[in-house]
């Protein structure tokens, strides 16, 4: 496959500007003849003071950060909340994802052989989870949270982390 899907063949390279700055946003993470991997790098201050704040903010609220049940069960309180809400006086959408993203990363960070790290890839640096310094597995809690909460998705926290948790358990 090509660009966007087109098979190889017909591929004659980028149509927009949009396509080519993704189809290079990696060039400056690795030399020439190097893989694209990411670099993964320890939390920093700031980055644990932002899981510190999430995770006090989700106790306050009675959510379990340790129970799959009680993670979904919160998120989807939150959003039925703010979809319900009048628009004007909807609480912050953002900070409830950063909230339950947290949630979710501690999850697996207590749950599994994946810990909290700070990735830079392609896409951007983010705070994530991976499995030590290697970056061959990375899991972007927010991103996991915010797509769902796009798309108005509840119910998926149990199932989806879960399985995350069945496939890297750790040994």
């Amino acid at each position: 496959m090509g660009w966007f899907g087109r098979r190889k063949d017909e591929d004659s390279g980028p149509e927009s500007v949009e396509e080519l700055e993704l189809a290079t946003a990696g060039d400056q993470l690795v030399g020439e003849g190097e893989s694209l991997q990411p670099l993964v790098k320890p939390l920093g201050d700031k980055e644990k003071a932002r899981i510190a704040a999430a995770l006090e903010a989700l106790q306050a609220e009675g959510v379990d950060v340790d129970d799959l049940d009680s993670l979904g069960r919160g998120l989807d309180a939150a959003y039925r909340a703010w979809a319900e809400g009048a628009e004007g006086d909807r609480p912050d959408h953002a900070a409830i994802v950063e909230r339950y993203a947290i949630g979710v990363g501690t999850y697996l960070d207590r749950h599994t052989d994946l810990d909290w790290q700070m990735v830079t890839d392609v896409f951007g640096t983010d705070l994530s989870l991976t499995e030590g310094f290697k970056g061959s597995f990375v899991v972007v809690p927010h991103n996991l949270v915010a797509g769902r909460w796009m798309r108005g998705e509840t119910g998926w926290v149990p199932a989806v982390v879960g399985h995350i948790e069945r496939r890297r358990t750790r040994r």
